[in-house]
């Protein structure tokens, strides 16, 4: 897996300071994208061993809230598979941080309906997320107003709450 770029303090992608992880890698090429350089796969850096441990390190102060994947798109087979020894980690070092995912598949028709019954690690990725962004950019639906999302047909999905009912959860900011 490759990765564009790594925000230390991002402020827009979540509530309080976190760090964003920017993969690369999309096939959705939507019209409008704000980061179209990343879906290429092929750019930016490879993400090692050594980069998951500075982005680990930057975790690490109590200010930092928590972790938000973005891209390209993180639910890419290849970054999926990137990705969960990096979940897995956060979890395990950080259970009080959140980590916050973008995608610009569907939660119950791609998310569950297929990755979850198609490709190992889904399912544990899943747990390890918090709050999953859906849906692809639609400049037609474009909404600078939003908070967290950039066309109204995106969903902000409390994943946990989402699991354990068996239904779709919106997540409710108590910020």
């Amino acid at each position: 897996m490759n990765y564009a770029e790594i925000k230390t303090y991002d402020i827009a992608d979540g509530p309080g300071v976190r760090c964003s992880l920017f993969v690369s890698g999309c096939t959705h090429r939507c019209e409008g994208c704000f980061n179209e350089m990343t879906w290429d796969f092929n750019y930016g850096a490879p993400f090692d061993e050594t980069v998951q441990g500075k982005l680990l390190a930057d975790l690490a102060p109590d200010y930092i809230a928590g972790l938000t994947l973005l891209g390209g798109e993180p639910l890419e087979y290849v970054n999926l598979q990137g990705l969960l020894p990096l979940v897995r980690e956060v979890k395990r070092r950080y259970p009080g941080k959140t980590i916050w995912c973008y995608t610009g598949y569907l939660f119950e028709q791609d998310v569950l309906g297929r990755f979850c019954t198609q490709w190992d690690g889904m399912r544990e990725f899943l747990d390890c997320i918090d709050v999953l962004v859906d849906g692809e950019f639609v400049l037609a639906q474009k909404d600078i107003s939003l908070r967290f999302r950039g066309s109204s047909n995106q969903r902000i999905i409390d994943v946990k709450k989402s699991l354990q009912r068996g239904e779709t959860v919106l997540w409710e900011d108590m910020t």
